[in-house]
């Protein structure tokens, strides 16, 4: 774990105030110990995310609501995804057959 200064020097050329910002909109959750604010590797890989979109490609805090709550909800299907074919995994082989046919017959042709 990293804290808020850490963070700080990590993301160099970052300030006080947009971290805060960040937290305030919840684009980060970092743990809160005591007064402090603890950051997890996935805050710190988020906040090194958000760094790079709003410094290389300019976006605004709007434009970046709306890209990280797009990106939550593809990491949400992901892990979803990820859920079902462990699930399947653990069908017996004609159950998974029988799906893999399904699919197959519902996919449209290659082009």
């Amino acid at each position: 774990m990293i804290d808020f200064a850490g963070l700080l020097l990590r993301l160099e050329g970052l300030d006080a105030a947009e971290l805060r910002l960040w937290i305030e909109r919840r684009w980060l959750l970092p743990e809160r110990a005591e007064k402090a604010y603890l950051f997890r590797e996935v805050d710190v890989a988020r906040a090194e995310l958000i760094y790079e979109m709003r410094r290389e490609f300019a976006l605004d805090e709007e434009a970046l609501d709306l890209v990280l709550s797009l990106l939550d909800q593809l990491y949400g299907l992901r892990r979803a995804l990820k859920r079902l074919s462990d699930a399947l995994e653990t069908q017996p082989a004609e159950v998974r057959q029988a799906i893999a046919e399904a699919l197959s017959s519902a996919l449209p042709p290659a082009p």
